[in-house]
């Protein structure tokens, strides 16, 4: 066990510079964050879902509060927002498909990604990655608003953001090894 492992959640939070600290977080929680989105979404989203609640607990990593609960609970919450927000945007997707008598297209399922932080992260990611990652992170567009502003499928802009967040996942694994 390595010496980062020992810090406790808040701390690993808090060490915003180290890289290892959040790998640390992440690899403690990436189980119970994942059964989570598991039970509550299509297996085809939960690699997203996973990755999205690690990039905003990343962003947002100084609003936990470990007086108020655990890392696990705050990381649940995250997580059913994402999940609440996906059958939102399913939904919609849904109707509009039925409305308009077609299908829609599948994508393979994406091994996990996630690990996404700041601004100085991004910055080695091809521009339409970094833009499309952003939106969906930063901002948290919907891929149909990154699509239409990148002039683009939503598939498409799935794509780049799931390859955007396996390019900072290897970045944290190279750090672990």
């Amino acid at each position: 066990m390595s010496v980062s492992d020992l810090r406790t959640d808040a701390e690993l939070l808090r060490a915003t510079r180290d890289p290892e600290a959040f790998a640390v977080f992440y690899r403690r929680h990436i189980r119970e964050v994942m059964v989570f989105c598991a039970r509550q979404a299509p297996a085809d989203e939960v690699g997203d879902l996973v990755s999205e609640v690690f990039a905003t607990a990343l962003l947002y990593r100084r609003r936990f509060d470990p007086v108020r609960g655990t890392a696990a609970g705050w990381l649940v919450g995250i997580a059913s927002h994402k999940v609440a927000d996906a059958r939102r945007r399913g939904a919609v997707e849904a109707r509009t498909y039925r409305r308009i008598g077609g299908r829609r297209l599948q994508l393979d399922v994406v091994e996990l990604e996630s690990d996404l932080g700041s601004e100085e992260l991004l910055q080695d990611l091809p521009a339409d990655q970094r833009r499309a990652v952003s939106a969906r992170v930063l901002s948290d567009q919907s891929y149909e608003q990154i699509a239409r502003e990148e002039d683009v499928s939503p598939e498409v802009a799935r794509k780049r953001v799931s390859r955007a967040l396996r390019t900072l996942r290897s970045r944290f694994s190279e750090g672990k090894q």
